[in-house]
Formats: C-alpha cells, structure tokens, sequence
C-alpha cells in the first residue's frame, strides 16, 4: 500500500472513529503531527493549567477541555448545513486539529472574528417566512461552548414561568402551567406576540445586560462580535446593526436574557404568566383586566425593551380561542388541553403529501415515511387530553392509505381476484370491482374494511397517534 493512501486512511480514522475523533498531537498549527500520539492525547488536552482562578474569567471556563469536547460533540450531533465557508460538520474537527491552537489564542485575546451568518428562508405554518442566519460550523462550535457555560451560570437566575430553551424544562410544562391557570379561573388570555423578536433585539441594550452579570472582556467582545458579524444574502454580506440571528446555538440563551427583565415585570406586577421564546401568554380573570394588561405590557416592551407587539397577532381573548404552542383548550368545569384546529390542517396537509395516490411509490415506502412523521407528530401532540380527536385521525389515516392502494389495483377484474383473495364475498367484491366511484368514496366501504382491516395496517407498521397504552 503506498505511503499516500496509508496518510488517507489514517486522516479518515482521525475524523470519523468516534475513538479517535478528538485525539491529535499536540503541536504549532500547520506542523506535521505524531500519530502515535492520537490515541491518548485529547484534541483539547490543557498542556498548561487552565482551572479558573479568576471568578470573573469565564473565557477560561469556556476554554475547558470537557466543555469543549462537549460543545463538539452537541455540534456533530446536531449536524446542520454549512455556512458561508462551505465547512462540513464532518470537516470540523480535523480543522480543529490543525489549527485550534491559533483560535484558542484569539479567543483568550478577544480578538476572534466570526464569519457572517448566511441567511436561510424557510416558510412559517401560518404564512410568511421565517429569516434564519446560520453560522459556520467552527462559529457554532464556540456558540455552542459559551452558551453551556453561561447556561451553567444564569439559568438559575432567570423565572420560572420561563420555559423555552432551558435545560429540564419543555413545551409540554408551558403548555400545562398554562392549562393550570385556566383551571384556577383564569377565563381570559393575553396573548402577546412580539413582532420579530429576533430581527429587533437592541444590541446596546443587550451587551448592558451581558455585563451586568459578566465582567470578562474576552467574552464581551466575543458575543458582540457575533452579534455584529453580518450577514450573507444572495452573495452580499449586509451590517447587522440589531437583531440576533435565529440559527446560532448562543441566540435562544441572548434572546431569554433580553425577556428575562419582561418576566421580572410580570412577577412584579403580580400577573399569572407563561413564557416560552417570544410567545407569551398572561391569564386574567375578565376581559377589562385583559385589556388593561395588554395595554400596560404593550407600553413597557415598547419603551423599557425597545421591541413592539404585533397587534395583529396578539389578542385578548378565551383561551379556547387562541393556540399556545399549537394547543389550545377546552371551556368547561374541566380544562383539557387539545390540538389546535390549524395543527391539525397542517398534519392532515402533510399526511395527504406523504399518501400522494400518484407519486408513483409503493405501499412499503410510503408507509416509512409516513411512520416516521407520524411517530414525531404523536411524540409532542400525544400529550392532548382529547384522545377522540387522535382515534378520528388515525381512521382517517387507514382510509387516506386504502385509497392508495385500490389506486395501485385497476378497475375490473384485477381488484376483484384482489378483494376475494383477501376474503371479501364475490358477490360484494364484484360490486366493489365495478363501481363508478372513486378511490376516495371507496376507502370506507365495507369491502375494503374487510379486505385492508386494522390489523393489516399494524401488521405493515403504520404508527398510530393515539397510543394504546
């Protein structure tokens, strides 16, 4: 085997065996390293004390080998496209390996520059389109590395009724503080929307709140230079003079420190609140008190945090009219939490995209696909109280995909020796057969629930929305 393919091999290893992913020599970037070295030396082996001894240095703590072999493997796991570099997340960590020494440097010096975000559309369920900037992967690699230390460091400050972005907490437990509220008798909602929150974060207001509680002047620079590193559209790079780009590991953690001082407000005044990003929800007791609150709360985050409500899309309201994290609830002496009438056109929209009768694939692949969507579907809506709802949904699912397959059975003869092989009577498998209707009106027939029952679809695997246990 000749010396250039043995080298190949080898930077292969090192990339992609997780044995070996973070292991290198030690050396001066560029230099040739000793393989025999790579098993045992970590990537961000500390050749030098780096043990904090300066509460206020949190660059040092950001600079960890643990924090950052963490932060590594948070970015590999969540994979993600490239940035405006082209950089891969698989080409990370041999980058590192070459050159982590030079950027540890800047990022001790404070003089670590960040590349523009490349700026991503991607539509909203509702409409419009949702602006994301993603950064390099080596720029989300040190998001990544911060923002656990600072999580580390503030979480614990922040409110409780805050739940977006924070470890040990989730949308399920937003969604039932919020159904706890209604049921203490709550009846009206103040529905708040900021109107894009991420685009209008004030920067100057931002870092103030960054340094009231760090006084690191590395890290200082470095969250303003990633604030300010630009963005990159159709091939320009634009200033970016306010806003946090949605995309960066570091942004969800900045945009709750800048509602965090809502939240404090809120707890001030006494209001019963959820909060989960930019959605927040204040529950009153009549509809003057929640006219009074919109136009208290309108006024303070348009003076003290320099953002504004989107009117039209913040409400005072019933809770049973309004969506909160895409449920809703029902009205009554007993609250329960339900899927909202919009989740579920969405769902059904996908499903009908995923059961296309003319995309031309077979009912293997289209029930793995399907499954697979479902699956994620139920692991956040399963949590409705509504399981009448989910039964009506997977009967609609079973009829979606019969539909499909009297497609792939043509008219005459071929769906009638399909039905009696599957036991259906000749006498009802031949009216089937001859029928002038549609795939659609023939998906509840009584021949095709003979033919294609229940325990057919869960035979195939088709996952079901609502859970049997």
């Amino acid at each position: 085997m000749s010396d250039k393919r043995q080298n190949t091999q080898k930077e292969r290893r090192s990339i992609y065996d997780p044995q070996l992913r973070l292991a290198f020599a030690p050396g001066v970037a560029g230099e040739a390293q000793d393989t025999t070295d790579w098993r045992v030396e970590s990537l961000f082996s500390p050749h030098e004390n780096q043990s904090p001894t300066n509460p206020l240095a949190v660059m040092q703590e950001v600079l960890q080998p643990e924090n950052l072999e963490a932060a590594l493997a948070k970015v590999q796991a969540n994979k993600g496209a490239p940035g405006v570099d082209g950089m891969t997340v698989k080409q990370l960590p041999g980058y590192l390996r070459l050159h982590w020494t030079r950027i540890k440097q800047q990022l001790q010096e404070g003089i670590y520059k960040p590349q523009p975000v490349k700026r991503v559309e991607i539509p909203k369920p509702d409409g419009g389109v949702r602006k994301l900037g993603i950064p390099t992967v080596l720029d989300r690699f040190i998001q990544q590395a911060v923002q656990q230390v600072l999580t580390r460091r503030w979480d614990d400050t922040f409110s409780s009724n805050s739940f977006g972005f924070r470890p040990g907490k989730s949308a399920h437990q937003a969604v039932e503080t919020a159904q706890r509220h209604i049921a203490d008798g709550c009846a009206w909602v103040v529905d708040i929307d900021l109107e894009k929150f991420f685009d209008r974060v004030n920067h100057d207001r931002l870092m103030s709140r960054i340094m009231q509680r760090e006084n690191d002047k590395a890290l200082i620079r470095l969250i303003r230079s990633f604030l300010s590193s630009g963005v990159m559209e159709n091939g320009l790079v634009s200033p970016t003079d306010e806003g946090a780009p949605q995309g960066g590991p570091l942004s969800p953690l900045l945009s709750n420190l800048v509602l965090d001082e809502l939240d404090k407000e809120l707890e001030k005044r006494g209001h019963k609140f959820v909060r989960y990003a930019d959605d927040c929800n204040i529950y009153v007791r009549s509809e003057r008190a929640g006219q009074r609150v919109m136009e208290g709360v309108s006024q303070f985050i348009a003076c003290k945090l320099k953002l504004k409500v989107n009117p039209s899309k913040s409400a005072v309201a019933r809770p049973k009219d309004r969506k909160f994290l895409s449920f809703s609830f029902t009205s009554g002496k007993t609250v329960k939490r339900r899927i909202a009438p919009k989740a579920v056109e969405r769902f059904k929209a996908k499903v009908r995209q995923l059961t296309n009768r003319h995309k031309g694939q077979s009912l293997r692949q289209i029930v793995l696909a399907l499954s697979e969507y479902l699956r994620g579907w139920r692991g956040y809506f399963g949590y409705c109280q509504t399981p009448s709802v989910l039964k009506a949904l997977d009967e609609w699912i079973r009829r979606r995909l019969r539909s499909v397959v009297l497609c792939h059975w043509p008219r005459g003869r071929r769906r009638f020796v399909e039905l009696t092989r599957r036991g259906v009577g000749k006498d009802l498998a031949a009216q089937t057969a001859a029928s002038c209707h549609g795939p659609w009106r023939l998906s509840r027939s009584p021949a095709l629930s003979i033919a294609l029952p229940i325990r057919f679809w869960d035979w195939l695997g088709v996952e079901r929305v609502l859970s049997e246990g």
